[in-house]
């Protein structure tokens, strides 16, 4: 029984910046490779931002690369998304999901994850 909270979400300027953090119960963090995810109105749910177990390997997806940074700290259980640049385009709900795993890989599709966080909202106006 995994919960994951995000937090961060709200309105912004296009060109600004935001950071989302993602907190995760239990004691098996470490375990776990972590995405980021955004769902917009009336589409799919589309992979941000992934990170291994030891955070020493990530992915950002084509659409925010270059823009977004995920990282994590083990010792507190939290998995943070910097974003930068934002445009409109980026606005939708963003979750944070959890993927048991035993190596160093990440993983991009919504169907690997086992746990997903309630979402978070950003708004970019423009």
């Amino acid at each position: 029984q995994v919960q994951l909270v995000e937090s961060g979400g709200g309105l912004v300027q296009a060109g600004d910046s935001l950071t989302l953090s993602c907190v995760v119960s239990g004691r098996f963090f470490s375990w776990y490779a972590m995405g980021w995810f955004r769902q917009a109105p009336g589409k799919e749910r589309e992979f941000v931002a992934g990170i291994s177990r030891t955070g020493s390997s990530t992915l950002a997806a084509d659409s925010v690369k270059g823009r977004c940074t995920i990282s994590r700290d083990n010792a507190k259980n939290t998995v943070n998304l910097q974003m930068s640049s934002l445009k409109s385009e980026d606005t939708a709900v963003y979750y944070c999901a959890a993927k048991r795993a035993f190596d160093a890989s990440y993983f991009t599709s919504t169907n690997a994850y086992d746990y997903w966080g309630q979402g978070t909202q950003v708004t970019v106006s423009s």
